[in-house]
């Protein structure tokens, strides 16, 4: 049996993972309902995969954090506590996470292997190349993209799709939280 992968994703509106400037995490527009949602997704089983590049952000971000910083918010403290598989040709253990793997080779090989022997869903937040990469190979099963009430036009990082492949996107799912954040879960399928 194969399981789910969900590629799960926050966005400005015009597409950036993050953003410099003066602008904080969240796009400083988090709220309750974005917080509790969040901490509700984390809270069912599931393995983590991330890229390299996403899982050392993480692990720094939280090195350099404090107790009460936005950075270790509950959903994240859940999140942290969930068995985790970082692919990387580079990285080497050990890492600083809880319950992680590192796993060397092709992230297309690791995740298609994990999604044939992994007993619960696969969930990625981040790692933006590697998950451009799955969707390619027809491995991600759902893209959730938070969309917050933002344009980063000179200051956005990070183009969450860029170099992608064309895809067709079936909204499977949507909700708003906070009043104005959105929260879209689409089936990928590659366009022809």
């Amino acid at each position: 049996m194969t399981t789910t992968y969900t590629f799960d994703v926050f966005s400005s509106l015009d597409g950036f993972g993050a953003a410099g400037g003066d602008w904080t995490g969240y796009w400083g527009k988090q709220g309750p309902e974005l917080l509790a949602h969040r901490l509700d997704l984390y809270a069912t089983d599931q393995r983590m995969v991330f890229g390299a590049t996403t899982y050392k952000l993480f692990a720094q971000m939280l090195a350099a954090s404090t107790e009460d910083s936005d950075v270790r918010d509950p959903w994240v403290a859940r999140m942290r506590g969930l068995p985790a598989t970082v692919v990387s040709s580079t990285l080497e253990g050990p890492l600083d996470w809880p319950d992680a793997t590192l796993e060397k080779g092709d992230a297309v090989d690791v995740v298609a292997r994990l999604k044939e022997e992994s007993a619960v869903p696969l969930r990625s937040h981040g790692s933006l190349a590697m998950n451009r990469a799955l969707m390619a190979a027809g491995l991600v099963d759902r893209v959730q993209v938070t969309v917050f009430p933002v344009i980063t036009g000179r200051t956005g990082l990070g183009p969450i799709f860029a170099g992608a492949e064309d895809f067709d996107l079936e909204l499977i799912e949507s909700r708003t939280l906070d009043g104005d954040i959105q929260e879209l879960s689409y089936r990928p399928t590659l366009h022809p």
